[in-house]
């Protein structure tokens, strides 16, 4: 891919993802809500484009993704009312599905967590509750969407240096990862159409990203 969106651009996972796309020749596009974070945006050598997606519809949207090859959705509320959680890790989330579909971008991998789906089990008096619930809805509608999908299920996420190192595959159980390194499995899906159609669940562990990802894409643990 040589032409991808990032749809919340200011966050952690995000500035590190494009600052890995841009240094492998990828031109990005970065979105994001707040205009005083445009030079932090542009430092990583993205493109900026202020776009608040809780409030543009999809033909909004769709505008701004036009002539993409891949969309990756790393925005979130980040906690706060159950209201703005909704209406942005679900609402907005499939509305830049549907977008991405209009627009003729078939590519899009979504930055999740490690046990999103229904049978999340967060009982309805947790906080998490609502980002639960939202993920949930928002990487069902991902799955059927036609589009060309890859969900990224990172367990807890930390500040800690990158390792280029993960565990994966089947029976990992949560633990946590690096930002850094979140993005950078973002980085090498995008390069792997092998990946298109599954679901990765990881932590920080001892396999290079690049290797783990092959074995997941050949069909190995």
């Amino acid at each position: 891919m040589s032409r991808v969106a990032i749809i919340g651009g200011h966050g952690k996972v995000a500035l590190h993802l494009a600052k890995d796309l841009t240094a492998r020749g990828h031109q990005v596009t970065s979105l994001f809500r707040n205009p005083d974070h445009a030079a932090d945006v542009e430092a990583t050598g993205a493109t900026a484009v202020v776009a608040d997606v809780e409030h543009l519809s999809t033909e909004e949207i769709a505008g701004r993704l036009a002539g993409q090859e891949a969309v990756v959705w790393s925005a979130g509320a980040g906690g706060g009312s159950p209201e703005r959680t909704y209406a942005v890790d679900r609402d907005a989330a499939i509305r830049s599905m549907d977008a991405a579909r209009a627009a003729g971008v078939r590519r899009y991998v979504m930055v999740s967590y490690f046990g999103a789906g229904p049978d999340h089990g967060v009982p309805e008096d947790n906080g998490f509750f609502a980002y639960a619930e939202a993920k949930a809805a928002a990487d069902k509608h991902l799955r059927g969407s036609g589009l060309d999908w890859t969900i990224l299920g990172p367990s807890g996420l930390t500040m800690d240096p990158g390792t280029g190192k993960i565990e994966t595959g089947p029976g990992v159980e949560g633990s946590q990862v690096s930002r850094e390194d979140v993005a950078l499995v973002a980085a090498e899906v995008l390069d792997r159409p092998a990946t298109i159609g599954k679901t990765i669940e990881f932590n920080n562990g001892a396999t290079p990203v690049a290797e783990a990802l092959d074995a997941l894409a050949d069909g190995a643990d």
